[in-house]
């Protein structure tokens, strides 16, 4: 077990070391976002808790993350920081490479996910054979920002649309 005293929470705190520094703070982030209630799933908490910030989470959250931030540093006994808007999180419009006749493939992956599994390698598979302006629509239960941040760093652009609190469309497109 950590020591309190060693992690700061801070936007780039990964949720996996918050709740094993401060366990008493997962049900603080529950009641902040039901959205977060999907971190009671261990499969999902394994994965995600390991890659994803609090600067993720917040978007998934749809909370400022100055708010997240702020709320578990205070339950965490630490004083609160004035964060700048490099930490807030973007609004987003959509793209002009979002069109729907450039959709190839389309995954749901919120079958996947729920079970517990990993859609990654399903996801990579769909990414290889995409051509030049060719989409991939997957669907996923959550905001998947870690999912997304090891695609944007394989050279995609990526875009997401929350259609509800449970389901969101993720755009990829390999970038020219």
């Amino acid at each position: 077990m950590k020591n309190k005293n060693i992690l700061l929470i801070t936007p780039k705190s990964k949720i996996g070391e918050l709740l094993e520094a401060y366990p008493e703070l997962e049900e603080v982030l529950f009641s902040l976002s039901p959205s977060f209630k999907k971190l009671k799933n261990p499969a999902l908490r394994k994965t995600i808790g390991k890659v994803a910030t609090l600067q993720q989470v917040a978007r998934v959250g749809n909370l400022s993350i100055d708010s997240l931030v702020n709320e578990l540093r205070k339950r965490a006994g630490q004083e609160t920081l004035e964060l700048n808007e490099l930490y807030q999180t973007e609004s987003v419009t959509k793209p002009d490479w979002v069109k729907s006749e450039n959709i190839k493939f389309e995954f749901d992956a919120i079958p996947v996910i729920n079970a517990g599994e990993n859609p990654m390698g399903i996801i990579f598979e769909y990414l290889d054979n995409l051509g030049n302006s060719e989409i991939l629509l997957f669907k996923t239960p959550f905001f998947p920002a870690p999912i997304l941040e090891k695609i944007k760093r394989k050279g995609f652009a990526t875009f997401t649309l929350c259609l509800n609190e449970n389901e969101f469309d993720n755009y990829i497109q390999k970038e020219h």
